[in-house]
């Protein structure tokens, strides 16, 4: 098979190994046959070549027969006379030749001669090429001979070399090849051999498209034969993914290409590799992705199918192209206008000739968009017009009005398109669904202005529908989107406005400002808002730009301001009886006392702004007492909590369609950021691997921990991933995610410069934006830096180079002031919970071998610095907690406790282990090499390995308390007691609870408790 590809074979991994699969089998004497199906253009011939190039490779003889669409006059055994032809070329084969001259009559079929001097054994061949089997008057022996002489020249051919056969467009193969192959399949070829008689070294593979077996076509009851005999086997080719077809359009095209552009091929294609290459090819030459024409090419490609219809059953294809990819038998009935037998008899052919697929709930579709669309291109503008207005008017008074709006545009009916489009974005409303509800908003904006002031609807006008369709983009996770159409408001209300309006319009814009992260814009216009509307008499607007301003003025550190307005305004609220308003001021308040969220009498509160909030309807502020209540949780150590916190809102979000709103991601993110702490990385990829697809374009932060994952297990391309989330406009959360995989990445290569450039551009980010001056992830970035900073000054100083030492010390010292003053105070003004705490440790143990003392305490202090970071990070992080060991392990070698730096060593070993973190492991198995730690783990080491809090577990464990039990009695999570018994098994090397009890017993790690008197 010559043809070759310039990309690599994209989205066919699986499809591909099964071939190859069958290739190794026919290669030791296994034979077997693939028959390959799948719709026009979805990567058959691609699939065969690759698995024809393997075969190859691999020392198979690759032979090729094409089946060719030649109407009625179909030439007799086309495929095997192309295959004979090529063996009969091959000197290595002359003497199989010889041995079975029944084939000849097959070589002059294909050569129109019969081959000289060759004994057909028939004594009737003409040399025409006719059907020596299928023609009337044949004699069947001679037909039967000719069958057994292939099968046995093929088994020939098969004991001098392995061999592959590849039978393209099996759906155009006259009668005479399909009786041959069901005879090579089911009675000869792929058939055990005789006992002694060598194995035949074959595989077959054969290719047909799905798309054209029509009910009666002739290879439908042969395909029903074959698929039923032992060695053949059925591949069906799917569409492609659209991850895999956006991976094939880019990888197709030299230039980058825009997500747009990819995405609208991407769908257009629905998954059909040829069908994208099309697309693609057609762009224009500046990529224009709004460019919906189709290619001239592929629509007569598909309109050659839609032509070989009866003229009654392309109208009726016609009209439904008009009414969508869809349509109900009845709206079709009325729109065609034709009598019942007759439509049926239409529907049939297109049904048959597989261009219409019929639903279970009585409607058709086209089997593929681009046929749709191909049809509709067909179409004469005034007879498309005159289509649409029909189904408008069929439309009208169902609770259809998306495709009321549609047809009455298309059939230039703008003020039923505007009436249309605004009742369809409030059912869009009703049912949850945002991103429908903008799109039908937008639509009645750019409307409104074509249509006669006398046709408008009088329930709202142009700043409320715009403020509307801001909302409806926040809501779908567009916060940028939301800007602009409020800006655009804004600018639509201009200096004529009433004050009420205006302030609303302001208020609004600067909570949509504070999602894209520019406080000091939200903070200016807040401050408008609320200057523009007095306090008294007390007035819903003022409230709620009161609440909006609370919210600004605290991202600018202006809490006293916050604080008096606040309190101000939840007296109005309460008032008013503005349940949600109260909800969101109590949220505020909590946040302005700092830290009180992580308390029990701070989270009772948000609990209350829950219950307000739900109680009002408003579900954006109940996620966002939700979110403040897990992230207190979270922030407190307290993880199970958290998760129930985090379930509620989750839930609580996709209930109402609000999945892609600001707090549903902020949640997603969070709930993906535990599992990682908790170790659950398997649970953490495949939720970022599920969500990816789901989530809006400015959403891709909420899978962030997924990549610290994939960074911990050595995967490549995370870099590459991680800087993808700084593209486009600036994200907080996406910057942070960026800042911690970049950061850490060239803390993994030893790249002491590159992590402190990393660290520095991320803070930079993040305080340029919020004008905080510590963002709390500062300590963990310092933390992170601060591991090849002191590596550096470790190499230099044992190197001699003071000066370079001294230089990289005084780095050192730099991040370990930003860890500490950020640890101390952070964002809200508040000390660092469990995690900012135990990120400190770390730091500190990091700039103690950076900057050891002179007093030669070195070796103590570090092994001091270094059990503190283990103990801090043991609130339940396995991963940082065995990174910090494996340093621990470092510490105590240097110091000369040999058997308690090996149990440290085995315990970071195992965590890397179970969490698949190979660099991890591997740092760790170099350390044991070259401190020769290791051995037989004796109770020493055991004792050593365990902390403190981990005989506390194990003593209850020895009693039979459950994990919730153990919590209870000290005062932890379940889930972190949950930890801690995972880190016994594996120090101990126990398979379960009661083994480990068993060993702590017999190592003398604790004692029987002794029995009460009677």
């Amino acid at each position: 098979m010559a043809q070759t590809f310039g990309t690599p074979l994209i989205g066919r991994a699986g499809e591909l190994t099964r071939l190859t699969d069958v290739l190794a089998r026919a290669r030791t004497g296994t034979p077997r046959s693939v028959l390959v199906s799948g719709d026009a253009g979805v990567g058959k011939t691609r699939l065969l070549t690759e698995a024809a190039a393997h075969a190859a490779r691999t020392e198979m003889t690759v032979l090729t027969g094409h089946c060719v669409d030649l109407g009625d006059v179909g030439l007799p055994y086309l495929p095997f006379t192309e295959i004979l032809g090529t063996l009969a070329a091959d000197d290595r084969f002359a003497a199989a030749f010889a041995a079975h001259p029944a084939v000849d009559r097959l070589l002059g079929a294909r050569t129109g001669t019969p081959r000289t001097g060759a004994d057909t054994g028939t004594g009737t061949d003409t040399g025409t090429g006719a059907d020596p089997g299928g023609t009337p008057g044949t004699d069947p022996g001679t037909r039967l001979r000719l069958f057994e002489g292939v099968a046995a020249l093929l088994a020939a051919v098969a004991e001098i070399t392995p061999l592959l056969l590849v039978l393209e467009d099996l759906h155009w193969a006259d009668q005479s090849s399909r009786d041959l192959l069901r005879f090579l399949l089911s009675r000869g070829l792929l058939q055990p051999s005789a006992p002694g008689a060598p194995a035949h070294r074959l595989a077959i593979f054969a290719s047909y498209r799905a798309d054209d077996l029509h009910r009666r076509h002739p290879l439908r009851p042969l395909l029903a034969e074959l698929v039923r005999l032992p060695a053949v086997d059925r591949l069906e080719l799917r569409p492609m993914a659209d991850a895999e077809v956006a991976r094939l359009v880019r990888a197709l095209r030299a230039e980058v290409l825009s997500d747009t552009t990819v995405r609208r091929i991407v769908e257009r294609a629905e998954g059909n590799a040829f069908y994208a290459e099309e697309l693609l090819a057609a762009l224009p030459g500046d990529v224009d992705p709004s460019a919906t024409a189709m290619p001239s090419g592929l629509a007569d490609v598909l309109l050659i199918r839609i032509e070989q219809l009866s003229d009654t059953a392309q109208q009726v294809l016609r009209t439904a192209a008009v009414a969508g990819r869809r349509v109900e038998h009845g709206l079709l009935h009325d729109a065609v206008q034709l009598p019942q037998d007759t439509l049926e008899s239409a529907l049939r052919e297109a049904v048959g000739r597989q261009l219409l697929v019929p639903g279970e709930d009585g409607t058709y579709s086209f089997r593929h968009a681009l046929t749709r669309e191909a049809v509709y291109a067909d179409l004469l503008p005034g007879e498309r017009v005159r289509l649409h207005r029909t189904f408008a008017g069929l439309l009208t008074g169902r609770a259809r009005s998306a495709e009321r709006a549609h047809h009455s545009r298309e059939s230039h009916d703008l003020a039923d398109a505007l009436a249309a489009s605004l009742e369809a974005a409030d059912h869009a409303q009703l049912l949850g669904a945002p991103a429908e509800e903008l799109r039908h908003l937008e639509a009645v904006l750019e409307l409104w202005s074509a249509v006669d002031p006398g046709a408008r609807p009088r329930t709202a006008g142009p700043v409320t529908l715009t403020l509307r369709a801001a909302a409806a983009a926040a809501r779908a996770g567009d916060a940028h989107r939301a800007v602009a159409l409020t800006r655009a408001a804004l600018a639509r209300a201009g200096s004529d406005a009433d004050s009420e309006l205006a302030a609303r319009v302001r208020y609004t814009l600067a909570g949509h400002l504070m999602r894209v992260d520019s406080t000091k814009a939200a903070y200016t216009y807040s401050s408008e808002a609320l200057a523009m509307i007095p306090a008294e008499p007390a007035s819903h607007t003022w409230v709620w730009a009161a609440a909006t301003h609370v919210m600004a003025a605290r991202y600018m550190g202006h809490d006293e301001d916050a604080h008096r307005v606040a309190r101000q305004a939840l007296r109005t609220a309460e008032e008013l009886r503005l349940p949600d308003a109260q909800a969101d001021l109590i949220i505020s308040l909590v946040g302005l006392d700092g830290g009180n969220r992580r308390t029990p009498r701070g989270r009772e509160r948000l609990r209350r702004a829950r219950d307000l909030a739900r109680e009002a309807g408003n579900v954006s502020v109940e996620m966002r007492a939700l979110f403040n209540l897990a992230i207190g949780c979270y922030e407190s150590g307290t993880l199970d909590e958290c998760l129930t916190w985090l379930s509620e809102g989750l839930e609580r979000a996709d209930r109402s369609g609000l999945l892609s709103s600001p707090y549903a991601l902020e949640l997603r993110y969070l709930q993906s950021l535990i599992l990682y702490t908790l170790g659950r990385w398997d649970e953490c990829a495949r939720a970022a691997a599920s969500d990816a697809e789901r989530l809006p374009p400015a959403g891709g932060f909420a899978v962030g921990p997924a990549l610290y994952v994939a960074l911990a297990r050595g995967e490549e391309g995370t870099v590459e991933r991680a800087r993808a989330l700084l593209d486009g406009p600036f994200d907080w959360m996406a910057s942070l995610v960026a800042g911690i995989v970049l950061t850490d990445a060239a803390a993994l290569r030893g790249d002491a410069e590159g992590a402190v450039a990393a660290l520095r551009e991320s803070l930079a980010g993040l305080s340029d934006v919020t004008g905080s001056e510590r963002p709390d992830i500062g300590v963990r970035l310092a933390a992170l830096a601060l591991s090849p900073v002191a590596d550096t000054a470790v190499r230099l100083r044992s190197a001699g180079d003071a000066s370079g030492a001294l230089r990289w010390a005084a780095t050192a010292t730099e991040l370990v002031e930003l860890a500490r003053t950020t640890a101390a105070k952070g964002e809200d003004g508040t000390r660092q919970g469990p995690e900012g705490l135990a990120w400190l440790a770390r730091a500190e143990a990091e700039w103690s071998r950076a900057c050891p003392p002179a007093d030669g305490t070195a070796e103590e202090r570090a092994v001091a610095a270094w059990e503190r970071t283990v103990s801090a990070f043991d609130y339940g992080d396995p991963y940082e907690l065995a990174r910090s060991r494996r340093r621990f392990a470092e510490a105590l070698l240097a110091a000369g406790r040999r058997e308690e730096a090996a149990g440290q060593a085995r315990a970071a070993r195992d965590t890397a282990d179970r969490l698949g973190a190979v660099p991890l492991r591997e740092e760790v198995d170099a350390l044991i090499r070259r401190g020769r730690l290791a051995g037989p783990a004796s109770a020493a080491d055991r004792v050593a390995a365990l902390t403190a809090r981990e005989s506390d577990v194990l003593r209850l464990l020895a009693r039979g308390r459950t994990n919730r039990q153990i919590g209870e009695e000290l005062f932890i999570s379940g889930k972190t007691a949950s930890v801690h018994v995972s880190n016994i098994l594996a120090k101990l090397g126990a398979a379960g609870r009661t083994e480990a009890v068993a060993i702590a017993y017999r190592e003398g790690l604790i004692e029987p408790e002794p029995t009460a008197s009677a």
